[in-house]
């Protein structure tokens, strides 16, 4: 038997299995609301159920929750647990906005390379710690000469354990010539997030089509993972472009999603494939490969994450070929500078 949980302010709705939490419901159904520590000590998650009832593992009240609170009706939704159908008043975050940045500690707790020039990093926070993000925004890593450096959060919200980086190796890097040359796991970092406004806008009837170049894959990669869990039914096309087939660092991953979901289809694209590569797929730039597929734009919304140029010329292109300005989001990949200040939160606006 599963439960109904209604927000009162809102009037949406969501189910929950027994045993599981009103967060746990809630982000498996698409919906946000505030948490942390997940573990029931920082009151992030504090709303308050008007109808129904709620327990807590053990019996027992989490540490963060006053008796005083409980009684008149406050609750951890962390760890709260409907015994029936629910009605809570809980804040809702909708936009990047809504959550405040943190400076956390971190620590490297996995290492992958992935390609010749992308390292993968898994990054651990305190055990009493959790990142709340949107699928799609990105963090700064903190450097100790003031420095940032900023990288997409690859990983979907609801695998918060670690939170996902691909770092890709620029010669001179301040940040990434450590990744490859002497950083090792257990390596302690800082990090502030989670930043900027390119996250899935869910409530939009409209299909999708998402383009990356490079790198440009990892929030991409964790806007679909999202959207698979939460069942997401919108048509939806990726166009992952690169320069040759090493640089389809995950290629295979996005092939499988393709069998596994009728409604998701991917299309990769090189610009400049090598005789090795033996290539028999598309040969173009990836944003002129959309537009072959699709020479009117009006109906979708294009989510696109990458190189400076690859964006500008298709910021150009695409609104020439009918998508509305409110109907592109994108990330622009800017090169960092040597200044205690990071380009990406204006770059990465919603245009």
């Amino acid at each position: 038997m599963s439960y109904r949980i209604t927000i009162e302010s809102s009037g949406h709705a969501f189910t929950a299995e027994p045993g599981e939490s009103v967060l746990e419901a809630a982000l498996r159904n698409g919906l946000v609301i505030p948490y942390s520590c997940r573990g029931g000590t920082c009151a992030t998650c504090m709303g308050k159920v008007v109808e129904g009832e709620v327990s807590y593992p053990d019996g027992e009240l989490p540490p963060g929750l006053d008796p005083k609170e409980a009684a008149i009706g406050q609750a951890l939704f962390c760890l709260a647990r409907p015994e029936g159908d629910l009605s809570i008043e809980v804040r809702e975050v909708r936009d990047g906005g809504d959550i405040e940045p943190r400076k956390l500690p971190c620590r490297v707790v996995r290492m992958e390379q992935l390609a010749h020039d992308v390292m993968q990093l898994d990054l651990k926070l305190p055990d009493t710690e959790r990142l709340q993000f949107l699928p799609g925004q990105y963090i700064d890593i903190l450097l100790r000469d003031g420095r940032k450096r900023s990288y997409s959060l690859a990983n979907a919200p609801h695998k918060d354990d670690v939170l996902e980086l691909h770092v890709r190796h620029v010669a001179g890097g301040a940040f990434s010539d450590k990744v490859f040359a002497d950083m090792k796991e257990k390596a302690l970092l800082r990090l502030e997030g989670p930043l900027g406004n390119f996250f899935l806008r869910e409530e939009s009837p409209r299909p999708i089509i998402l383009v990356a170049g490079g790198t440009g894959f990892a929030p991409i990669k964790g806007m679909l993972e999202h959207a698979f869990y939460i069942g997401l039914d919108r048509p939806m096309h990726l166009y992952w472009g690169a320069r040759s087939r090493r640089d389809l660092y995950l290629d295979a991953l996005p092939q499988a999603w393709a069998a596994e979901h009728v409604h998701f289809h991917y299309t990769s694209c090189l610009s400049e494939p090598l005789p090795e590569d033996d290539w028999d797929g598309a040969v173009d730039l990836v944003h002129n490969r959309v537009l072959r597929d699709f020479p009117n734009l009006e109906p979708f919304d294009v989510y696109m994450a990458g190189p400076p140029g690859m964006v500008h010329a298709a910021r150009r292109d695409f609104a020439r070929h009918g998508l509305p300005a409110g109907q592109l989001y994108y990330d622009s990949f800017e090169k960092a500078v040597d200044a205690p200040v990071s380009l990406r939160p204006s770059s990465s606006s919603a245009q």
